[in-house]
């Protein structure tokens, strides 16, 4: 005869020892037969179930309706000053903007389960009508609603799982189920091509056209009007930095960097040292590029027919790579960065380097001028403002620390002519600072580290991740409010 013997798990908790009920059977998962846990509903206790792997620990109690309430984060931001306020970071609602035409662009999918909200984009004010005037169709998670009643607001945090559509949670998820948070927040529309990483984003002035880089060796040319790729060229060769200036788009590879004139079509290739070219700027008429082995390079432009640019100078002072470049500031000096953690500051006229700035404890990975101060940051997750002294020297007047490393900034002045820091981090996040308090002002998140940031006309935003992804997001001008 044979006898079976059933074991069944038990927990103490509060001293009392209660059956473990079978997590993935309460949510209709459970394909175990048999399964070591109840499939019965526990008593009314209160206890901890790990979920998702481990991932976090959640609630689940006599009280679990009100769980959502009892896991709400409130952000707390740093305004200028010492006064601290608390701010609830809300969900975009739909802008009321009118726009003088409409044409659907496309429609940006993120989740299985979602609602879909028209968003009107109003037109912008330039010679380059970026995906302007446009009705976007935007899905958006219903998961995610913030009561305007509620004094708290949901994490910060985007739910990894949620990206892959498997979150068991739902709308009492702890952590964000969409792609952006903030007041002033949209989404546009997505541009789909890119096979790896977007390395350079760039709209030239006078043309509705965006290029795009990508290190699956390719350059995708994006009609703005349509938000449809025009045009793809194959360089045969990852490409790493790409930058455009007047007519001309520039590109980085190894060992070379590739000019287009895209008025009459004509290319030219200019070689350089060694290495690749990570960093690309133009500053008093002249292109300079900063590659792998350390070295910038100088171009400026020629009248020669058959060379339009002349190499003048090669700029020797990185004993690493060279990462970000820019130009600017007091005097148009130019401004280097590098994996050695320096900053190098040069004179434009003799292309000396006129003082090093050794602020950082890690790379270096980008620079922008912001007025007459001098912004960079690192993957040691901080910022600096670096300021001009009387001397004539650039010393360090704040370091602002993030809680991730640091892969590239860019800036933009709204509406109301304030200065808004784009500054994408390694959590694949993008963080929207207001200048100078760094009261932060909303997220945009992606799947993969952004790399890439570029401003367009009328707050449109553009990003490029490590899937090859471009998203078009929205600085609206006013903020938007929620429904009653």
């Amino acid at each position: 005869m044979q006898c079976i013997i059933m074991v069944t798990k038990w927990t103490r908790i509060d001293r009392r020892i209660i059956p473990t009920t079978c997590y993935y059977w309460l949510n209709g998962r459970c394909n175990r037969n048999p399964c070591r846990f109840l499939h019965s509903k526990p008593p009314i206790v209160t206890k901890t179930v790990n979920c998702n792997g481990g991932r976090k620990r959640c609630s689940s109690s006599e009280s679990e309706e009100n769980s959502l309430t009892k896991r709400a984060a409130t952000v707390w931001i740093r305004n200028s000053g010492d006064c601290i306020s608390k701010t609830p970071l809300v969900e975009p609602s739909q802008t009321s903007s009118p726009t003088i035409s409409t044409q659907v662009v496309g429609e940006v999918s993120q989740t299985s389960s979602h609602t879909s909200s028209t968003e009107v984009v109003e037109t912008a004010e330039s010679s380059s009508p970026i995906l302007s005037t446009a009705v976007v169709e935007v899905s958006q998670s219903s998961s995610v609603e913030v009561s305007q009643s509620s004094s708290a607001t949901l994490s910060t945090e985007l739910c990894k799982y949620w990206i892959n559509g498997n979150c068991v949670h739902g709308d009492k998820c702890r952590d964000m189920h969409s792609w952006f948070s903030g007041d002033r927040l949209s989404a546009v529309t997505n541009l789909e091509g890119h096979k790896k990483l977007v390395t350079g984003i760039t709209l030239p002035v006078g043309t509705n056209k965006l290029f795009s880089g990508s290190t699956d060796g390719t350059v995708r040319i994006w009609d703005c009007h349509t938000a449809q790729c025009a045009n793809v060229t194959n360089l045969g060769d990852e490409v790493n930095s790409l930058i455009s200036e007047g007519p001309w788009i520039f590109v980085g590879l190894s060992n070379i960097v590739k000019a287009w004139n895209i008025q009459n079509g004509s290319g030219y290739t200019l070689e350089v040292p060694n290495g690749r070219v990570l960093a690309m700027t133009v500053g008093k008429d002249t292109l300079l590029a900063g590659a792998e082995d350390g070295v910038i390079s100088a171009w400026k432009g020629s009248s020669e027919a058959n060379s339009p640019f002349k190499l003048v100078a090669s700029l020797h002072g990185h004993s690493k790579s060279v990462v970000c470049l820019t130009v600017g500031c007091p005097n148009k000096r130019l401004f280097s960065g590098s994996m050695d953690h320096s900053i190098k500051v040069w004179d434009l006229d003799t292309f000396e380097c006129k003082m090093t700035l050794n602020g950082h404890t890690d790379i270096v990975t980008s620079l922008i001028c912001w007025g007459n101060f001098l912004l960079s940051s690192s993957l040691d997750c901080t910022i600096k403002v670096w300021a001009e002294s009387q001397e004539k020297t650039l010393q360090l007047a704040y370091s602002h620390n993030v809680e991730n490393g640091i892969v590239a900034l860019n800036a933009m002045t709204d509406a109301e002519d304030k200065t808004i820091l784009f500054c994408s981090c390694r959590d694949n996040s993008v963080r929207l600072y207001e200048l100078p308090s760094f009261t932060e002002r909303g997220r945009l998140f992606a799947r993969q580290e952004v790399r890439s940031i570029e401003k367009g006309p009328g707050g449109l935003i553009f990003t490029g991740d490590g899937t090859g992804l471009v998203t078009v997001s929205k600085w609206s001008e006013e903020a938007k409010v929620e429904a009653a």
